[in-house]
């Protein structure tokens, strides 16, 4: 039977990709095909032959981690026991539900493989989960992105065996129950099933592209709501002319200047500001374009990561080889992570210098303080303002670079290690942080023209602003503005205009 995939689903045969991700928070469904059937079956077919072999192979006739030297166990339900019962030590809140299970989508193309000698059942298990809406409870603290996310993907091999918690709908339960509830059967694990299972750097790959996605959302929206500026302030385009950015030499500047003067098409400058606009506005192109730049090496980064198997050891039946190395080890996407943060640095720090301009009466072409209706009486984007100030000082405060942190552990058996969990994670986390960023930005905007800025010229910007309009009322008397700065950026994430 030939199965097909849609856009709500997700064929293991073919490439993994960020939206497959994205989607995979919510039930989907996971096409197992005869080609996949296949080379599982392939791959444990020759893994069977190997137990009477004299060749030693890892996990499989040994110890785990520094105890390799000696012998497991020779039940293959007791070696199952074995590899997970000691990698229960993680700490902290449980992992946000979007990367669990992104991160056993991973996992789950990566098994499905074939490479990893997994039983047919556990591929088939796995992708059955995702037709529902059961998620192991993984705790955050645990992982050195080395020999795989052992700690939290352990967790969650354990939650499909019905131990330890899993969720639900949203609501945490012990796992054997959240099964039952979710219409599962608890998942039967040998000894390599379950190092498989553990053996990878699912849960960093996952929290590395969906961090990489939201960045480039609010990539995307600061580019607009920059040329926004620029039109409700009546400044002048120049510094997108295409002949300056070329001689640039930039492919990054290059694009974001075309995307710039497509934004700012029909803008009209008032001829009021000064010859050459701050940094903030004038550089915009140049900034935007290096952090387009970094986020395609991302892009190619993570890509790779989606499509490349991370186990050990890897099995090559046709050519009777057990590969024992490194696929496990998470530099790449501890390097991107890494990255991917300071880009939400600098993306950050742009969006408050310009809010901060916006609100500056001395450089906003005249504009009340803080945009406020009624300065004194009423207090407009005073509160927003600060609250994007100890935003940009969190995401500051988070950027050391987690990928030169390596410790050594497991008796120097994990002698380096790329720390790319943390990093993922962090970058997962500034990536919000960047969203808000944006969202504030967007409504000092809005509230800009209700106080007096000029209407945009540009027919694309005057879209942005009619759409921030129709979902945001003017700051006009004061109200708390939380929920206005999520709405204002759901709104420039969203674009189409």
């Amino acid at each position: 039977m030939t199965t097909t995939a849609s856009d709500t689903s997700v064929d293991l045969g073919s490439p993994l990709t960020v939206p497959q991700l994205l989607r995979a928070a919510a039930p989907i469904e996971v096409l197992v095909g005869a080609a996949v059937e296949d080379r599982v079956a392939q791959g444990r077919a020759y893994l069977r032959t190997l137990f009477d072999d004299e060749r030693p192979v890892y996990g499989l006739k040994t110890g785990f981690g520094a105890l390799v030297g000696y012998a497991g166990r020779s039940d293959a339900a007791d070696q199952c026991d074995n590899t997970l019962a000691h990698l229960g030590a993680g700490q902290g809140p449980d992992l946000p539900l979007d990367v669990a299970r992104a991160a056993l989508l991973v996992r789950t193309w990566s098994l499905a493989q074939g490479l990893s000698g997994v039983s047919a059942h556990v591929v088939s298990g796995l992708a059955a989960m995702f037709a529902t809406t059961f998620v192991p409870a993984i705790p955050r603290y645990g992982s050195v992105g080395a020999s795989g996310d052992l700690i939290p993907l352990a967790y969650a091999a354990q939650a499909l065996r019905g131990r330890g918690h899993a969720y639900v709908d949203g609501t945490r339960l012990p796992a054997f129950e959240a099964l039952a509830a979710a219409g599962l059967s608890s998942l039967e694990l040998d000894g390599r099933d379950a190092l498989a299972l553990v053996n990878g750097t699912s849960v960093t790959t996952a929290a590395t592209a969906l961090a990489l996605s939201s960045i480039r959302a609010s990539h995307r929206a600061l580019t607009d709501l920059t040329c926004l500026l620029v039109d409700v302030l009546g400044a002048g385009p120049g510094f997108t002319d295409p002949r300056l950015i070329a001689a640039f030499g930039h492919t990054g500047a290059v694009a974001v200047g075309t995307s710039m003067r497509s934004m700012l098409a029909g803008c009209v400058p008032t001829g009021e500001r000064a010859l050459q606009e701050p940094y903030s506005i004038r550089c915009a192109p140049q900034l935007l374009g290096a952090a387009e730049d970094a986020l395609r090496y991302v892009d190619g980064v993570v890509a790779a990561d989606l499509g490349g198997v991370s186990d050990n050891p890897l099995f090559f039946p046709d050519d009777d080889l057990v590969a024992h190395g490194g696929n496990f080890f998470g530099q790449p996407a501890a390097y991107a992570a890494d990255v991917l943060a300071m880009v939400t640095a600098s993306l950050g720090n742009l969006a408050e210098r310009q809010l901060d301009l916006l609100v500056d009466p001395a450089r906003n072409t005249g504009l009340p303080p803080m945009l406020a209706a009624g300065p004194g009486q009423q207090h407009g984007l005073q509160g927003v303002q600060l609250a994007t100030t100890a935003f940009v000082a969190e995401i500051r405060r988070n950027v050391l670079p987690a990928s030169t942190q390596s410790l050594p552990t497991n008796l120097h058996n994990q002698d380096v290690v790329p720390f790319g969990t943390q990093s993922a994670l962090r970058s997962y986390d500034l990536a919000d942080l960047l969203r808000l960023l944006c969202g504030s930005l967007a409504l000092g905007l809005r509230q800009a023209v209700h106080v007096g800025g000029r209407r945009p010229t540009a027919s694309r910007c005057a879209g942005l602003l009619e759409a921030l309009e129709a979902a945001i009322e003017p700051v006009d008397p004061d109200r708390p503005l939380d929920e206005d700065v999520r709405v204002a950026a759901e709104v420039v994430e969203a674009g189409g205009w």
